[in-house]
Parts: structure tokens; C-alpha cells; sequence
């Protein structure tokens, strides 16, 4: 059986209405495809507070979630089984820096589909998408 893999990811909004979208590093596992920052929920770590973690580790700054779930989703890769939970948040100090990823950029929801995302973020995108 492979692994399942819980992952939390952050869809980030600007007062533009524009989302934030990082580009996964080539050293990375599903290189050179994007995706919504976030990552691993640690061991007795609940889903917002690894989101907060995560996004000050990945990108510098401190963000705020609604406490709610936007999309969850399995996805199975080739070698692990990820469980992506996809949160709304907001960012209230500081400005993102790309330490992980190769580069980010913000795009409007009808642009997401331009990207070439990582294929569990899909569902999420999509929702994106649809929702205005």
C-alpha cells in the first residue's frame, strides 16, 4: 500500500483579486509545475496551524486562515498517495518570498487555467475557477 501523504495548501488572495501561485523547483518532487504553497501536516498538528507554519517557512510571512476547508481531495501519484486539504487565507505581515519554489506569481481566477498545475491542486483550481 503507498503512503498517504496529508498536505495542507494555501490559496492566497490580494486586495487585487488576484491568487498566488508558486512554480515547484526542479529539486522537487513533480518538478517545474505549479501549485498553491503549503505542505506537510506534522504529527498532532491540526490543519490550520501546519498552514501557518508552512507558509512562513515557504514564503516569509505570517497569513490568517477563515478556519474553513475550501477543497479536499486524494490523489493518488505514482509512488504516494497525497490527501490535500486547499484553505483560503490572507496574508497579514510581510510580503511573499519565493524560498522554495523557483518563482511565484499572482494571477486572476480565469488565468489559473493557464498554468500547468501539479495534479492533486487540480480539483482546487477548478473550484477556483467556478466560483465567481
Amino acid at each position: 500500500m503507498k503512503k498517504l501523504i496529508k498536505v495542507v495548501a494555501a490559496i492566497i488572495e490580494n486586495e487585487q483579486d488576484e491568487i498566488l501561485c508558486a512554480l515547484r523547483s526542479p529539486l522537487m518532487s513533480i518538478p517545474n509545475r505549479w501549485e498553491f504553497p503549503g505542505g506537510k501536516v506534522e504529527e498532532g498538528e491540526d490543519i490550520f496551524s501546519a498552514l501557518k507554519r508552512e507558509i512562513y517557512e515557504e514564503l516569509g510571512c505570517k497569513a490568517e486562515t477563515n478556519n474553513q476547508v475550501f477543497n479536499e481531495n486524494i490523489h493518488e501519484y505514482d509512488n504516494f498517495t497525497i490527501q490535500l486539504v486547499s484553505i483560503k487565507c490572507k496574508i497579514i505581515k510581510g510580503s511573499p518570498i519565493a524560498n522554495e519554489h523557483s518563482t511565484f506569481i499572482w494571477l486572476k481566477r480565469e488565468n489559473l487555467e493557464s498554468l500547468k498545475w501539479a495534479p492533486a491542486d487540480v480539483p482546487a483550481v477548478e473550484q477556483l475557477m467556478n466560483e465567481k
